[in-house]
This record gives structure tokens, sequence and C-alpha cells, in this order.
């Protein structure tokens, strides 16, 4: 986790767990990160390898290349293979690119 955090924080954007606390939302862009789910590696009834799902979805409330490029230039940087997922969130009126992948834990 303490691996995550200092990726996260290379980006230099506003960051929390999840989301921000109510009426603590910074301007966009910001970045909201979390792990969903795990995919560890078991055998005979026990985890040998601890391997979680990473979600850091960024928030821009224009269509902003250059903060996407800083993101995926820490992501690459550090040697991440990741997916990449955009949308339009019509009830916030902000894009949300989604960067998924699986890191140990």
């Amino acid at each position: 986790m303490e691996e995550l955090l200092q990726i996260i924080k290379e980006m230099d954007i506003p960051f929390a767990y999840d989301h921000f606390a109510e009426g603590e939302s910074p301007d966009p862009p910001f970045i909201c990160y979390l792990l969903p789910s795990s995919d560890n590696f078991a055998a005979d009834g026990r985890v040998y390898l601890k391997v979680n799902e990473v979600h850091i979805e960024l928030y821009t409330d224009l269509k902003d290349l250059s903060v996407e490029q800083k993101v995926e230039s820490v992501l690459d940087s550090h040697g991440i293979f990741y997916d990449r997922l955009e949308t339009w969130i019509e009830s916030e009126k902000m894009y949300e690119v989604l960067y998924s992948f699986e890191m140990e834990a």
C-alpha cells in the first residue's frame, strides 16, 4: 500500500481513497483510488502471494490530455501495465478516466 501511495503522490494531483468527504472535494482534476478486489495466488489452502486490483479514477471537468499523460507517465515509469477506460458522467458533468491494474500487496 505504501508503494501505491508513493506512485499516486508522484502524479501531483489531489487524491483520496474511494471519495472525498462531502463538501471537501477539490476542483478538478482530482483522483480517487480504491482496491476493489484481490487476485491472490494460493496453493495448499494458503495465500502465497497477495495481489490487489487497483483502480485509479481521474476526474476532470474538461477532456484534459495533459493530465492524462501525467498519470500515464508515472504509471509507465514504474513499469505498470494498466487498462484504461473513459466515460462521461452526465450527473456530475465530469469525465472519468479509469486506470486499472494489479499490484502485489
